[in-house]
């Protein structure tokens, strides 16, 4: 049994989804307490529920203080079953970290797995389908694993109502390094805005624009389906010879379409000032997977990233205490090395 306390480093969700995904891949059953206790409502919201029981449900798990609000869960897991699954959050929730949870267990699966998630797709505290989609698969199939994701229909808070279909196929893991970007090849922004004015668009649009020196063929208002939305999201997409880095702004109705804006700018900034090869979000999200890679190959692997959070920090000590990897973090540059060794 592996004990977790979840009020460790940044304390929130990661710890529980982290975990979940883990010991679906080693067959070790986990308890964890404490479970978000640094967040206004500690305790398992829907989001973390609905991850627990997708959780549970891929491999047959025993389960216990899966409730809302509990702050502890032993979860045993069963065997992984390669499937068609479908989960729902039922809120504005983010479904991209449902699918996160299950992504490693369903990636060395003995079959292919098609996931139907609904809740939120565009989330501020969650990466966006968008991200997904277009960072983080690619790294994935450079893996070894098909990752092919769909978006059927935005999902934004407080409404929620999205949907997207994942569709997993396993593959050898094998590990390979992330140093550099590369030339960069294309720069773009889009501004989703299902339910609200075009002039939103175009007001965010020309700021960021104007800012960053983009030309009009570089601004795009993405056509969403009906009954979509209220929401917001502008977003830009960097895409570099070998990756691929997407920065998202969030409107809200106490912020004006230029504060949306300039809080992009801000973040295409900083990332092209660093050094990292993958942004402080990717490089945590893409921790999971390498060490799964680096633990069945035996090879060590190396990214460059240009921030380490603590919520990356606490994802690796949570990694460690399952698999025989260790990571050592190096600051580079402008930015940060990180290798994942096998420990033998």
């Amino acid at each position: 049994m592996i004990d977790l306390d979840g009020s460790t480093g940044e304390g929130g969700g990661q710890i529980l989804r982290s975990a979940l995904a883990l010991s679906l891949c080693t067959g070790l059953p986990v308890r964890i307490q404490h479970i978000r206790a640094k967040r206004p409502k500690p305790g398992l919201m829907r989001q973390h529920r609905t991850c627990v029981l997708a959780a549970a449900a891929v491999c047959g798990a025993q389960v216990q203080g899966d409730e809302l609000g509990s702050q502890t869960l032993v979860f045993t897991p069963g065997a992984v079953q390669a499937g068609d699954y479908a989960f729902s959050v039922g809120t504005a929730g983010s479904c991209t970290l449902v699918l996160q949870t299950v992504l490693p267990a369903l990636m060395r699966a003995r079959g292919p797995s098609r996931i139907t998630l609904g809740g939120g797709t565009h989330n501020a505290m969650a990466p966006p389908f968008h991200c997904l989609e277009r960072s983080f698969a690619p790294l994935l199939r450079r893996l070894g694993v098909g990752l092919d994701l769909e978006l059927r229909r935005h999902g934004f808070y407080p409404a929620g109502g999205g949907e997207m279909l994942a569709t997993i196929t396993p593959g050898p893991l094998q590990p390979f390094d992330v140093l550099e970007r590369g030339a960069l090849q294309d720069s773009f922004a889009e501004c989703l805005i299902p339910a609200l004015p075009r002039s939103v668009a175009t007001r965010e649009l020309a700021v960021l624009g104007q800012a960053l020196g983009w030309a009009d063929a570089q601004l795009r208002t993405p056509v969403v389906r009906q009954n979509e939305g209220p929401g917001n999201a502008l977003m830009a997409t960097l895409e570099h010879a070998h990756v691929c880095e997407v920065l998202t702004s969030f409107g809200d109705k106490s912020v004006s379409a230029e504060q949306v804006a300039h809080r992009l700018v801000q973040q295409v900034r900083a990332y092209q000032a660093g050094d990292g090869a993958l942004g402080e979000h990717m490089a945590d999200q893409w921790m999971l997977p390498l060490a799964l890679a680096v633990a069945d190959s035996g090879v060590a692997a190396r990214y460059t990233c240009t921030d380490l959070t603590e919520h990356a920090r606490t994802n690796i000590e949570v990694i460690e205490a399952f698999l025989p990897v260790r990571f050592s973090t190096v600051e580079q540059g402008a930015g940060w090395r990180v290798e994942v060794v096998l420990v033998r």
